[in-house]
């Protein structure tokens, strides 16, 4: 049980309360009430292993006595709601010129309760929450999209490993086919060379068959 003791107060004269557990806490409850400033406050006093939350606004004061472990958050989203529903109250400006004690007990202390059974069972997501939990979503979109363009960014360098591997294959290809064509014409160069002294060998053996070797049946003719 986190909410244990709350009440609504005018100065020092409690108007409403309820106490969900079973030991009385009248006496600490009194003791803080007349220790708070008349002046709007929002405070947390310690008591043992007790807290007591209070909001002080317009002469009223709110207060919830919480164990540690609800922390201050929960406790005073409580005394906000807390006092949104007195404020609603019809019968709260009569209490505003020196009501008695537990003058709206029988109004507002049910209100105090359902509202002290609903912190206690099903604290509704107060804004901090909500914000922390959007931002958790948030979080672990940033991953999933984070995740999404690391895959991507490892498939965009696999692309690019391809292309420069198809480039260095295309320059290989491109250096083969200057070498290879450069062969080629040497050899080429080197036929054409070799059918040019044969043809003129074949020339000089046709011609020294008539003429002689040294050609100079030829001449003299």
């Amino acid at each position: 049980m986190s909410l244990i003791h709350a009440l609504v107060a005018r100065g020092s004269t409690i108007l409403a309360e309820h106490q969900a557990g079973e030991r009385d806490f009248s006496q600490a409850t009194q003791t803080i009430l007349s220790k708070i400033p008349p002046n709007n406050s929002k405070l947390t006093y310690v008591w043992e292993q007790y807290l007591f939350h209070y909001i002080s606004e317009g002469g009223f004061t709110y207060l919830v006595m919480a164990d540690d472990s609800a922390g201050r958050r929960m406790p005073f989203t409580f005394l906000a709601e807390l006092q949104q529903k007195f404020t609603s109250l019809p019968s709260a400006s009569t209490s505003l010129s020196s009501p008695p004690a537990y003058a709206l007990q029988g109004s507002f202390g049910p209100v105090i309760a359902q509202l002290m059974h609903t912190y206690n069972t099903a604290p509704p997501a107060d804004e901090l929450a909500r914000a922390q939990s959007e931002l958790a979503q948030v979080k672990d979109i940033m991953v999933q999209n984070v995740e999404q363009i690391l895959s991507r960014g490892e498939r965009i360098e696999l692309l690019v490993d391809k292309t420069d591997t198809m480039a260095s294959q295309a320059t290989a290809f491109r250096r083969g086919a200057r070498t290879v064509r450069r062969s080629m014409w040497w050899k080429n160069t080197r036929v054409v060379g070799l059918s040019f002294v044969v043809a003129l060998v074949l020339l000089w053996i046709i011609i020294a068959q008539f003429c002689g070797a040294g050609l100079n049946q030829c001449s003299s003719k």
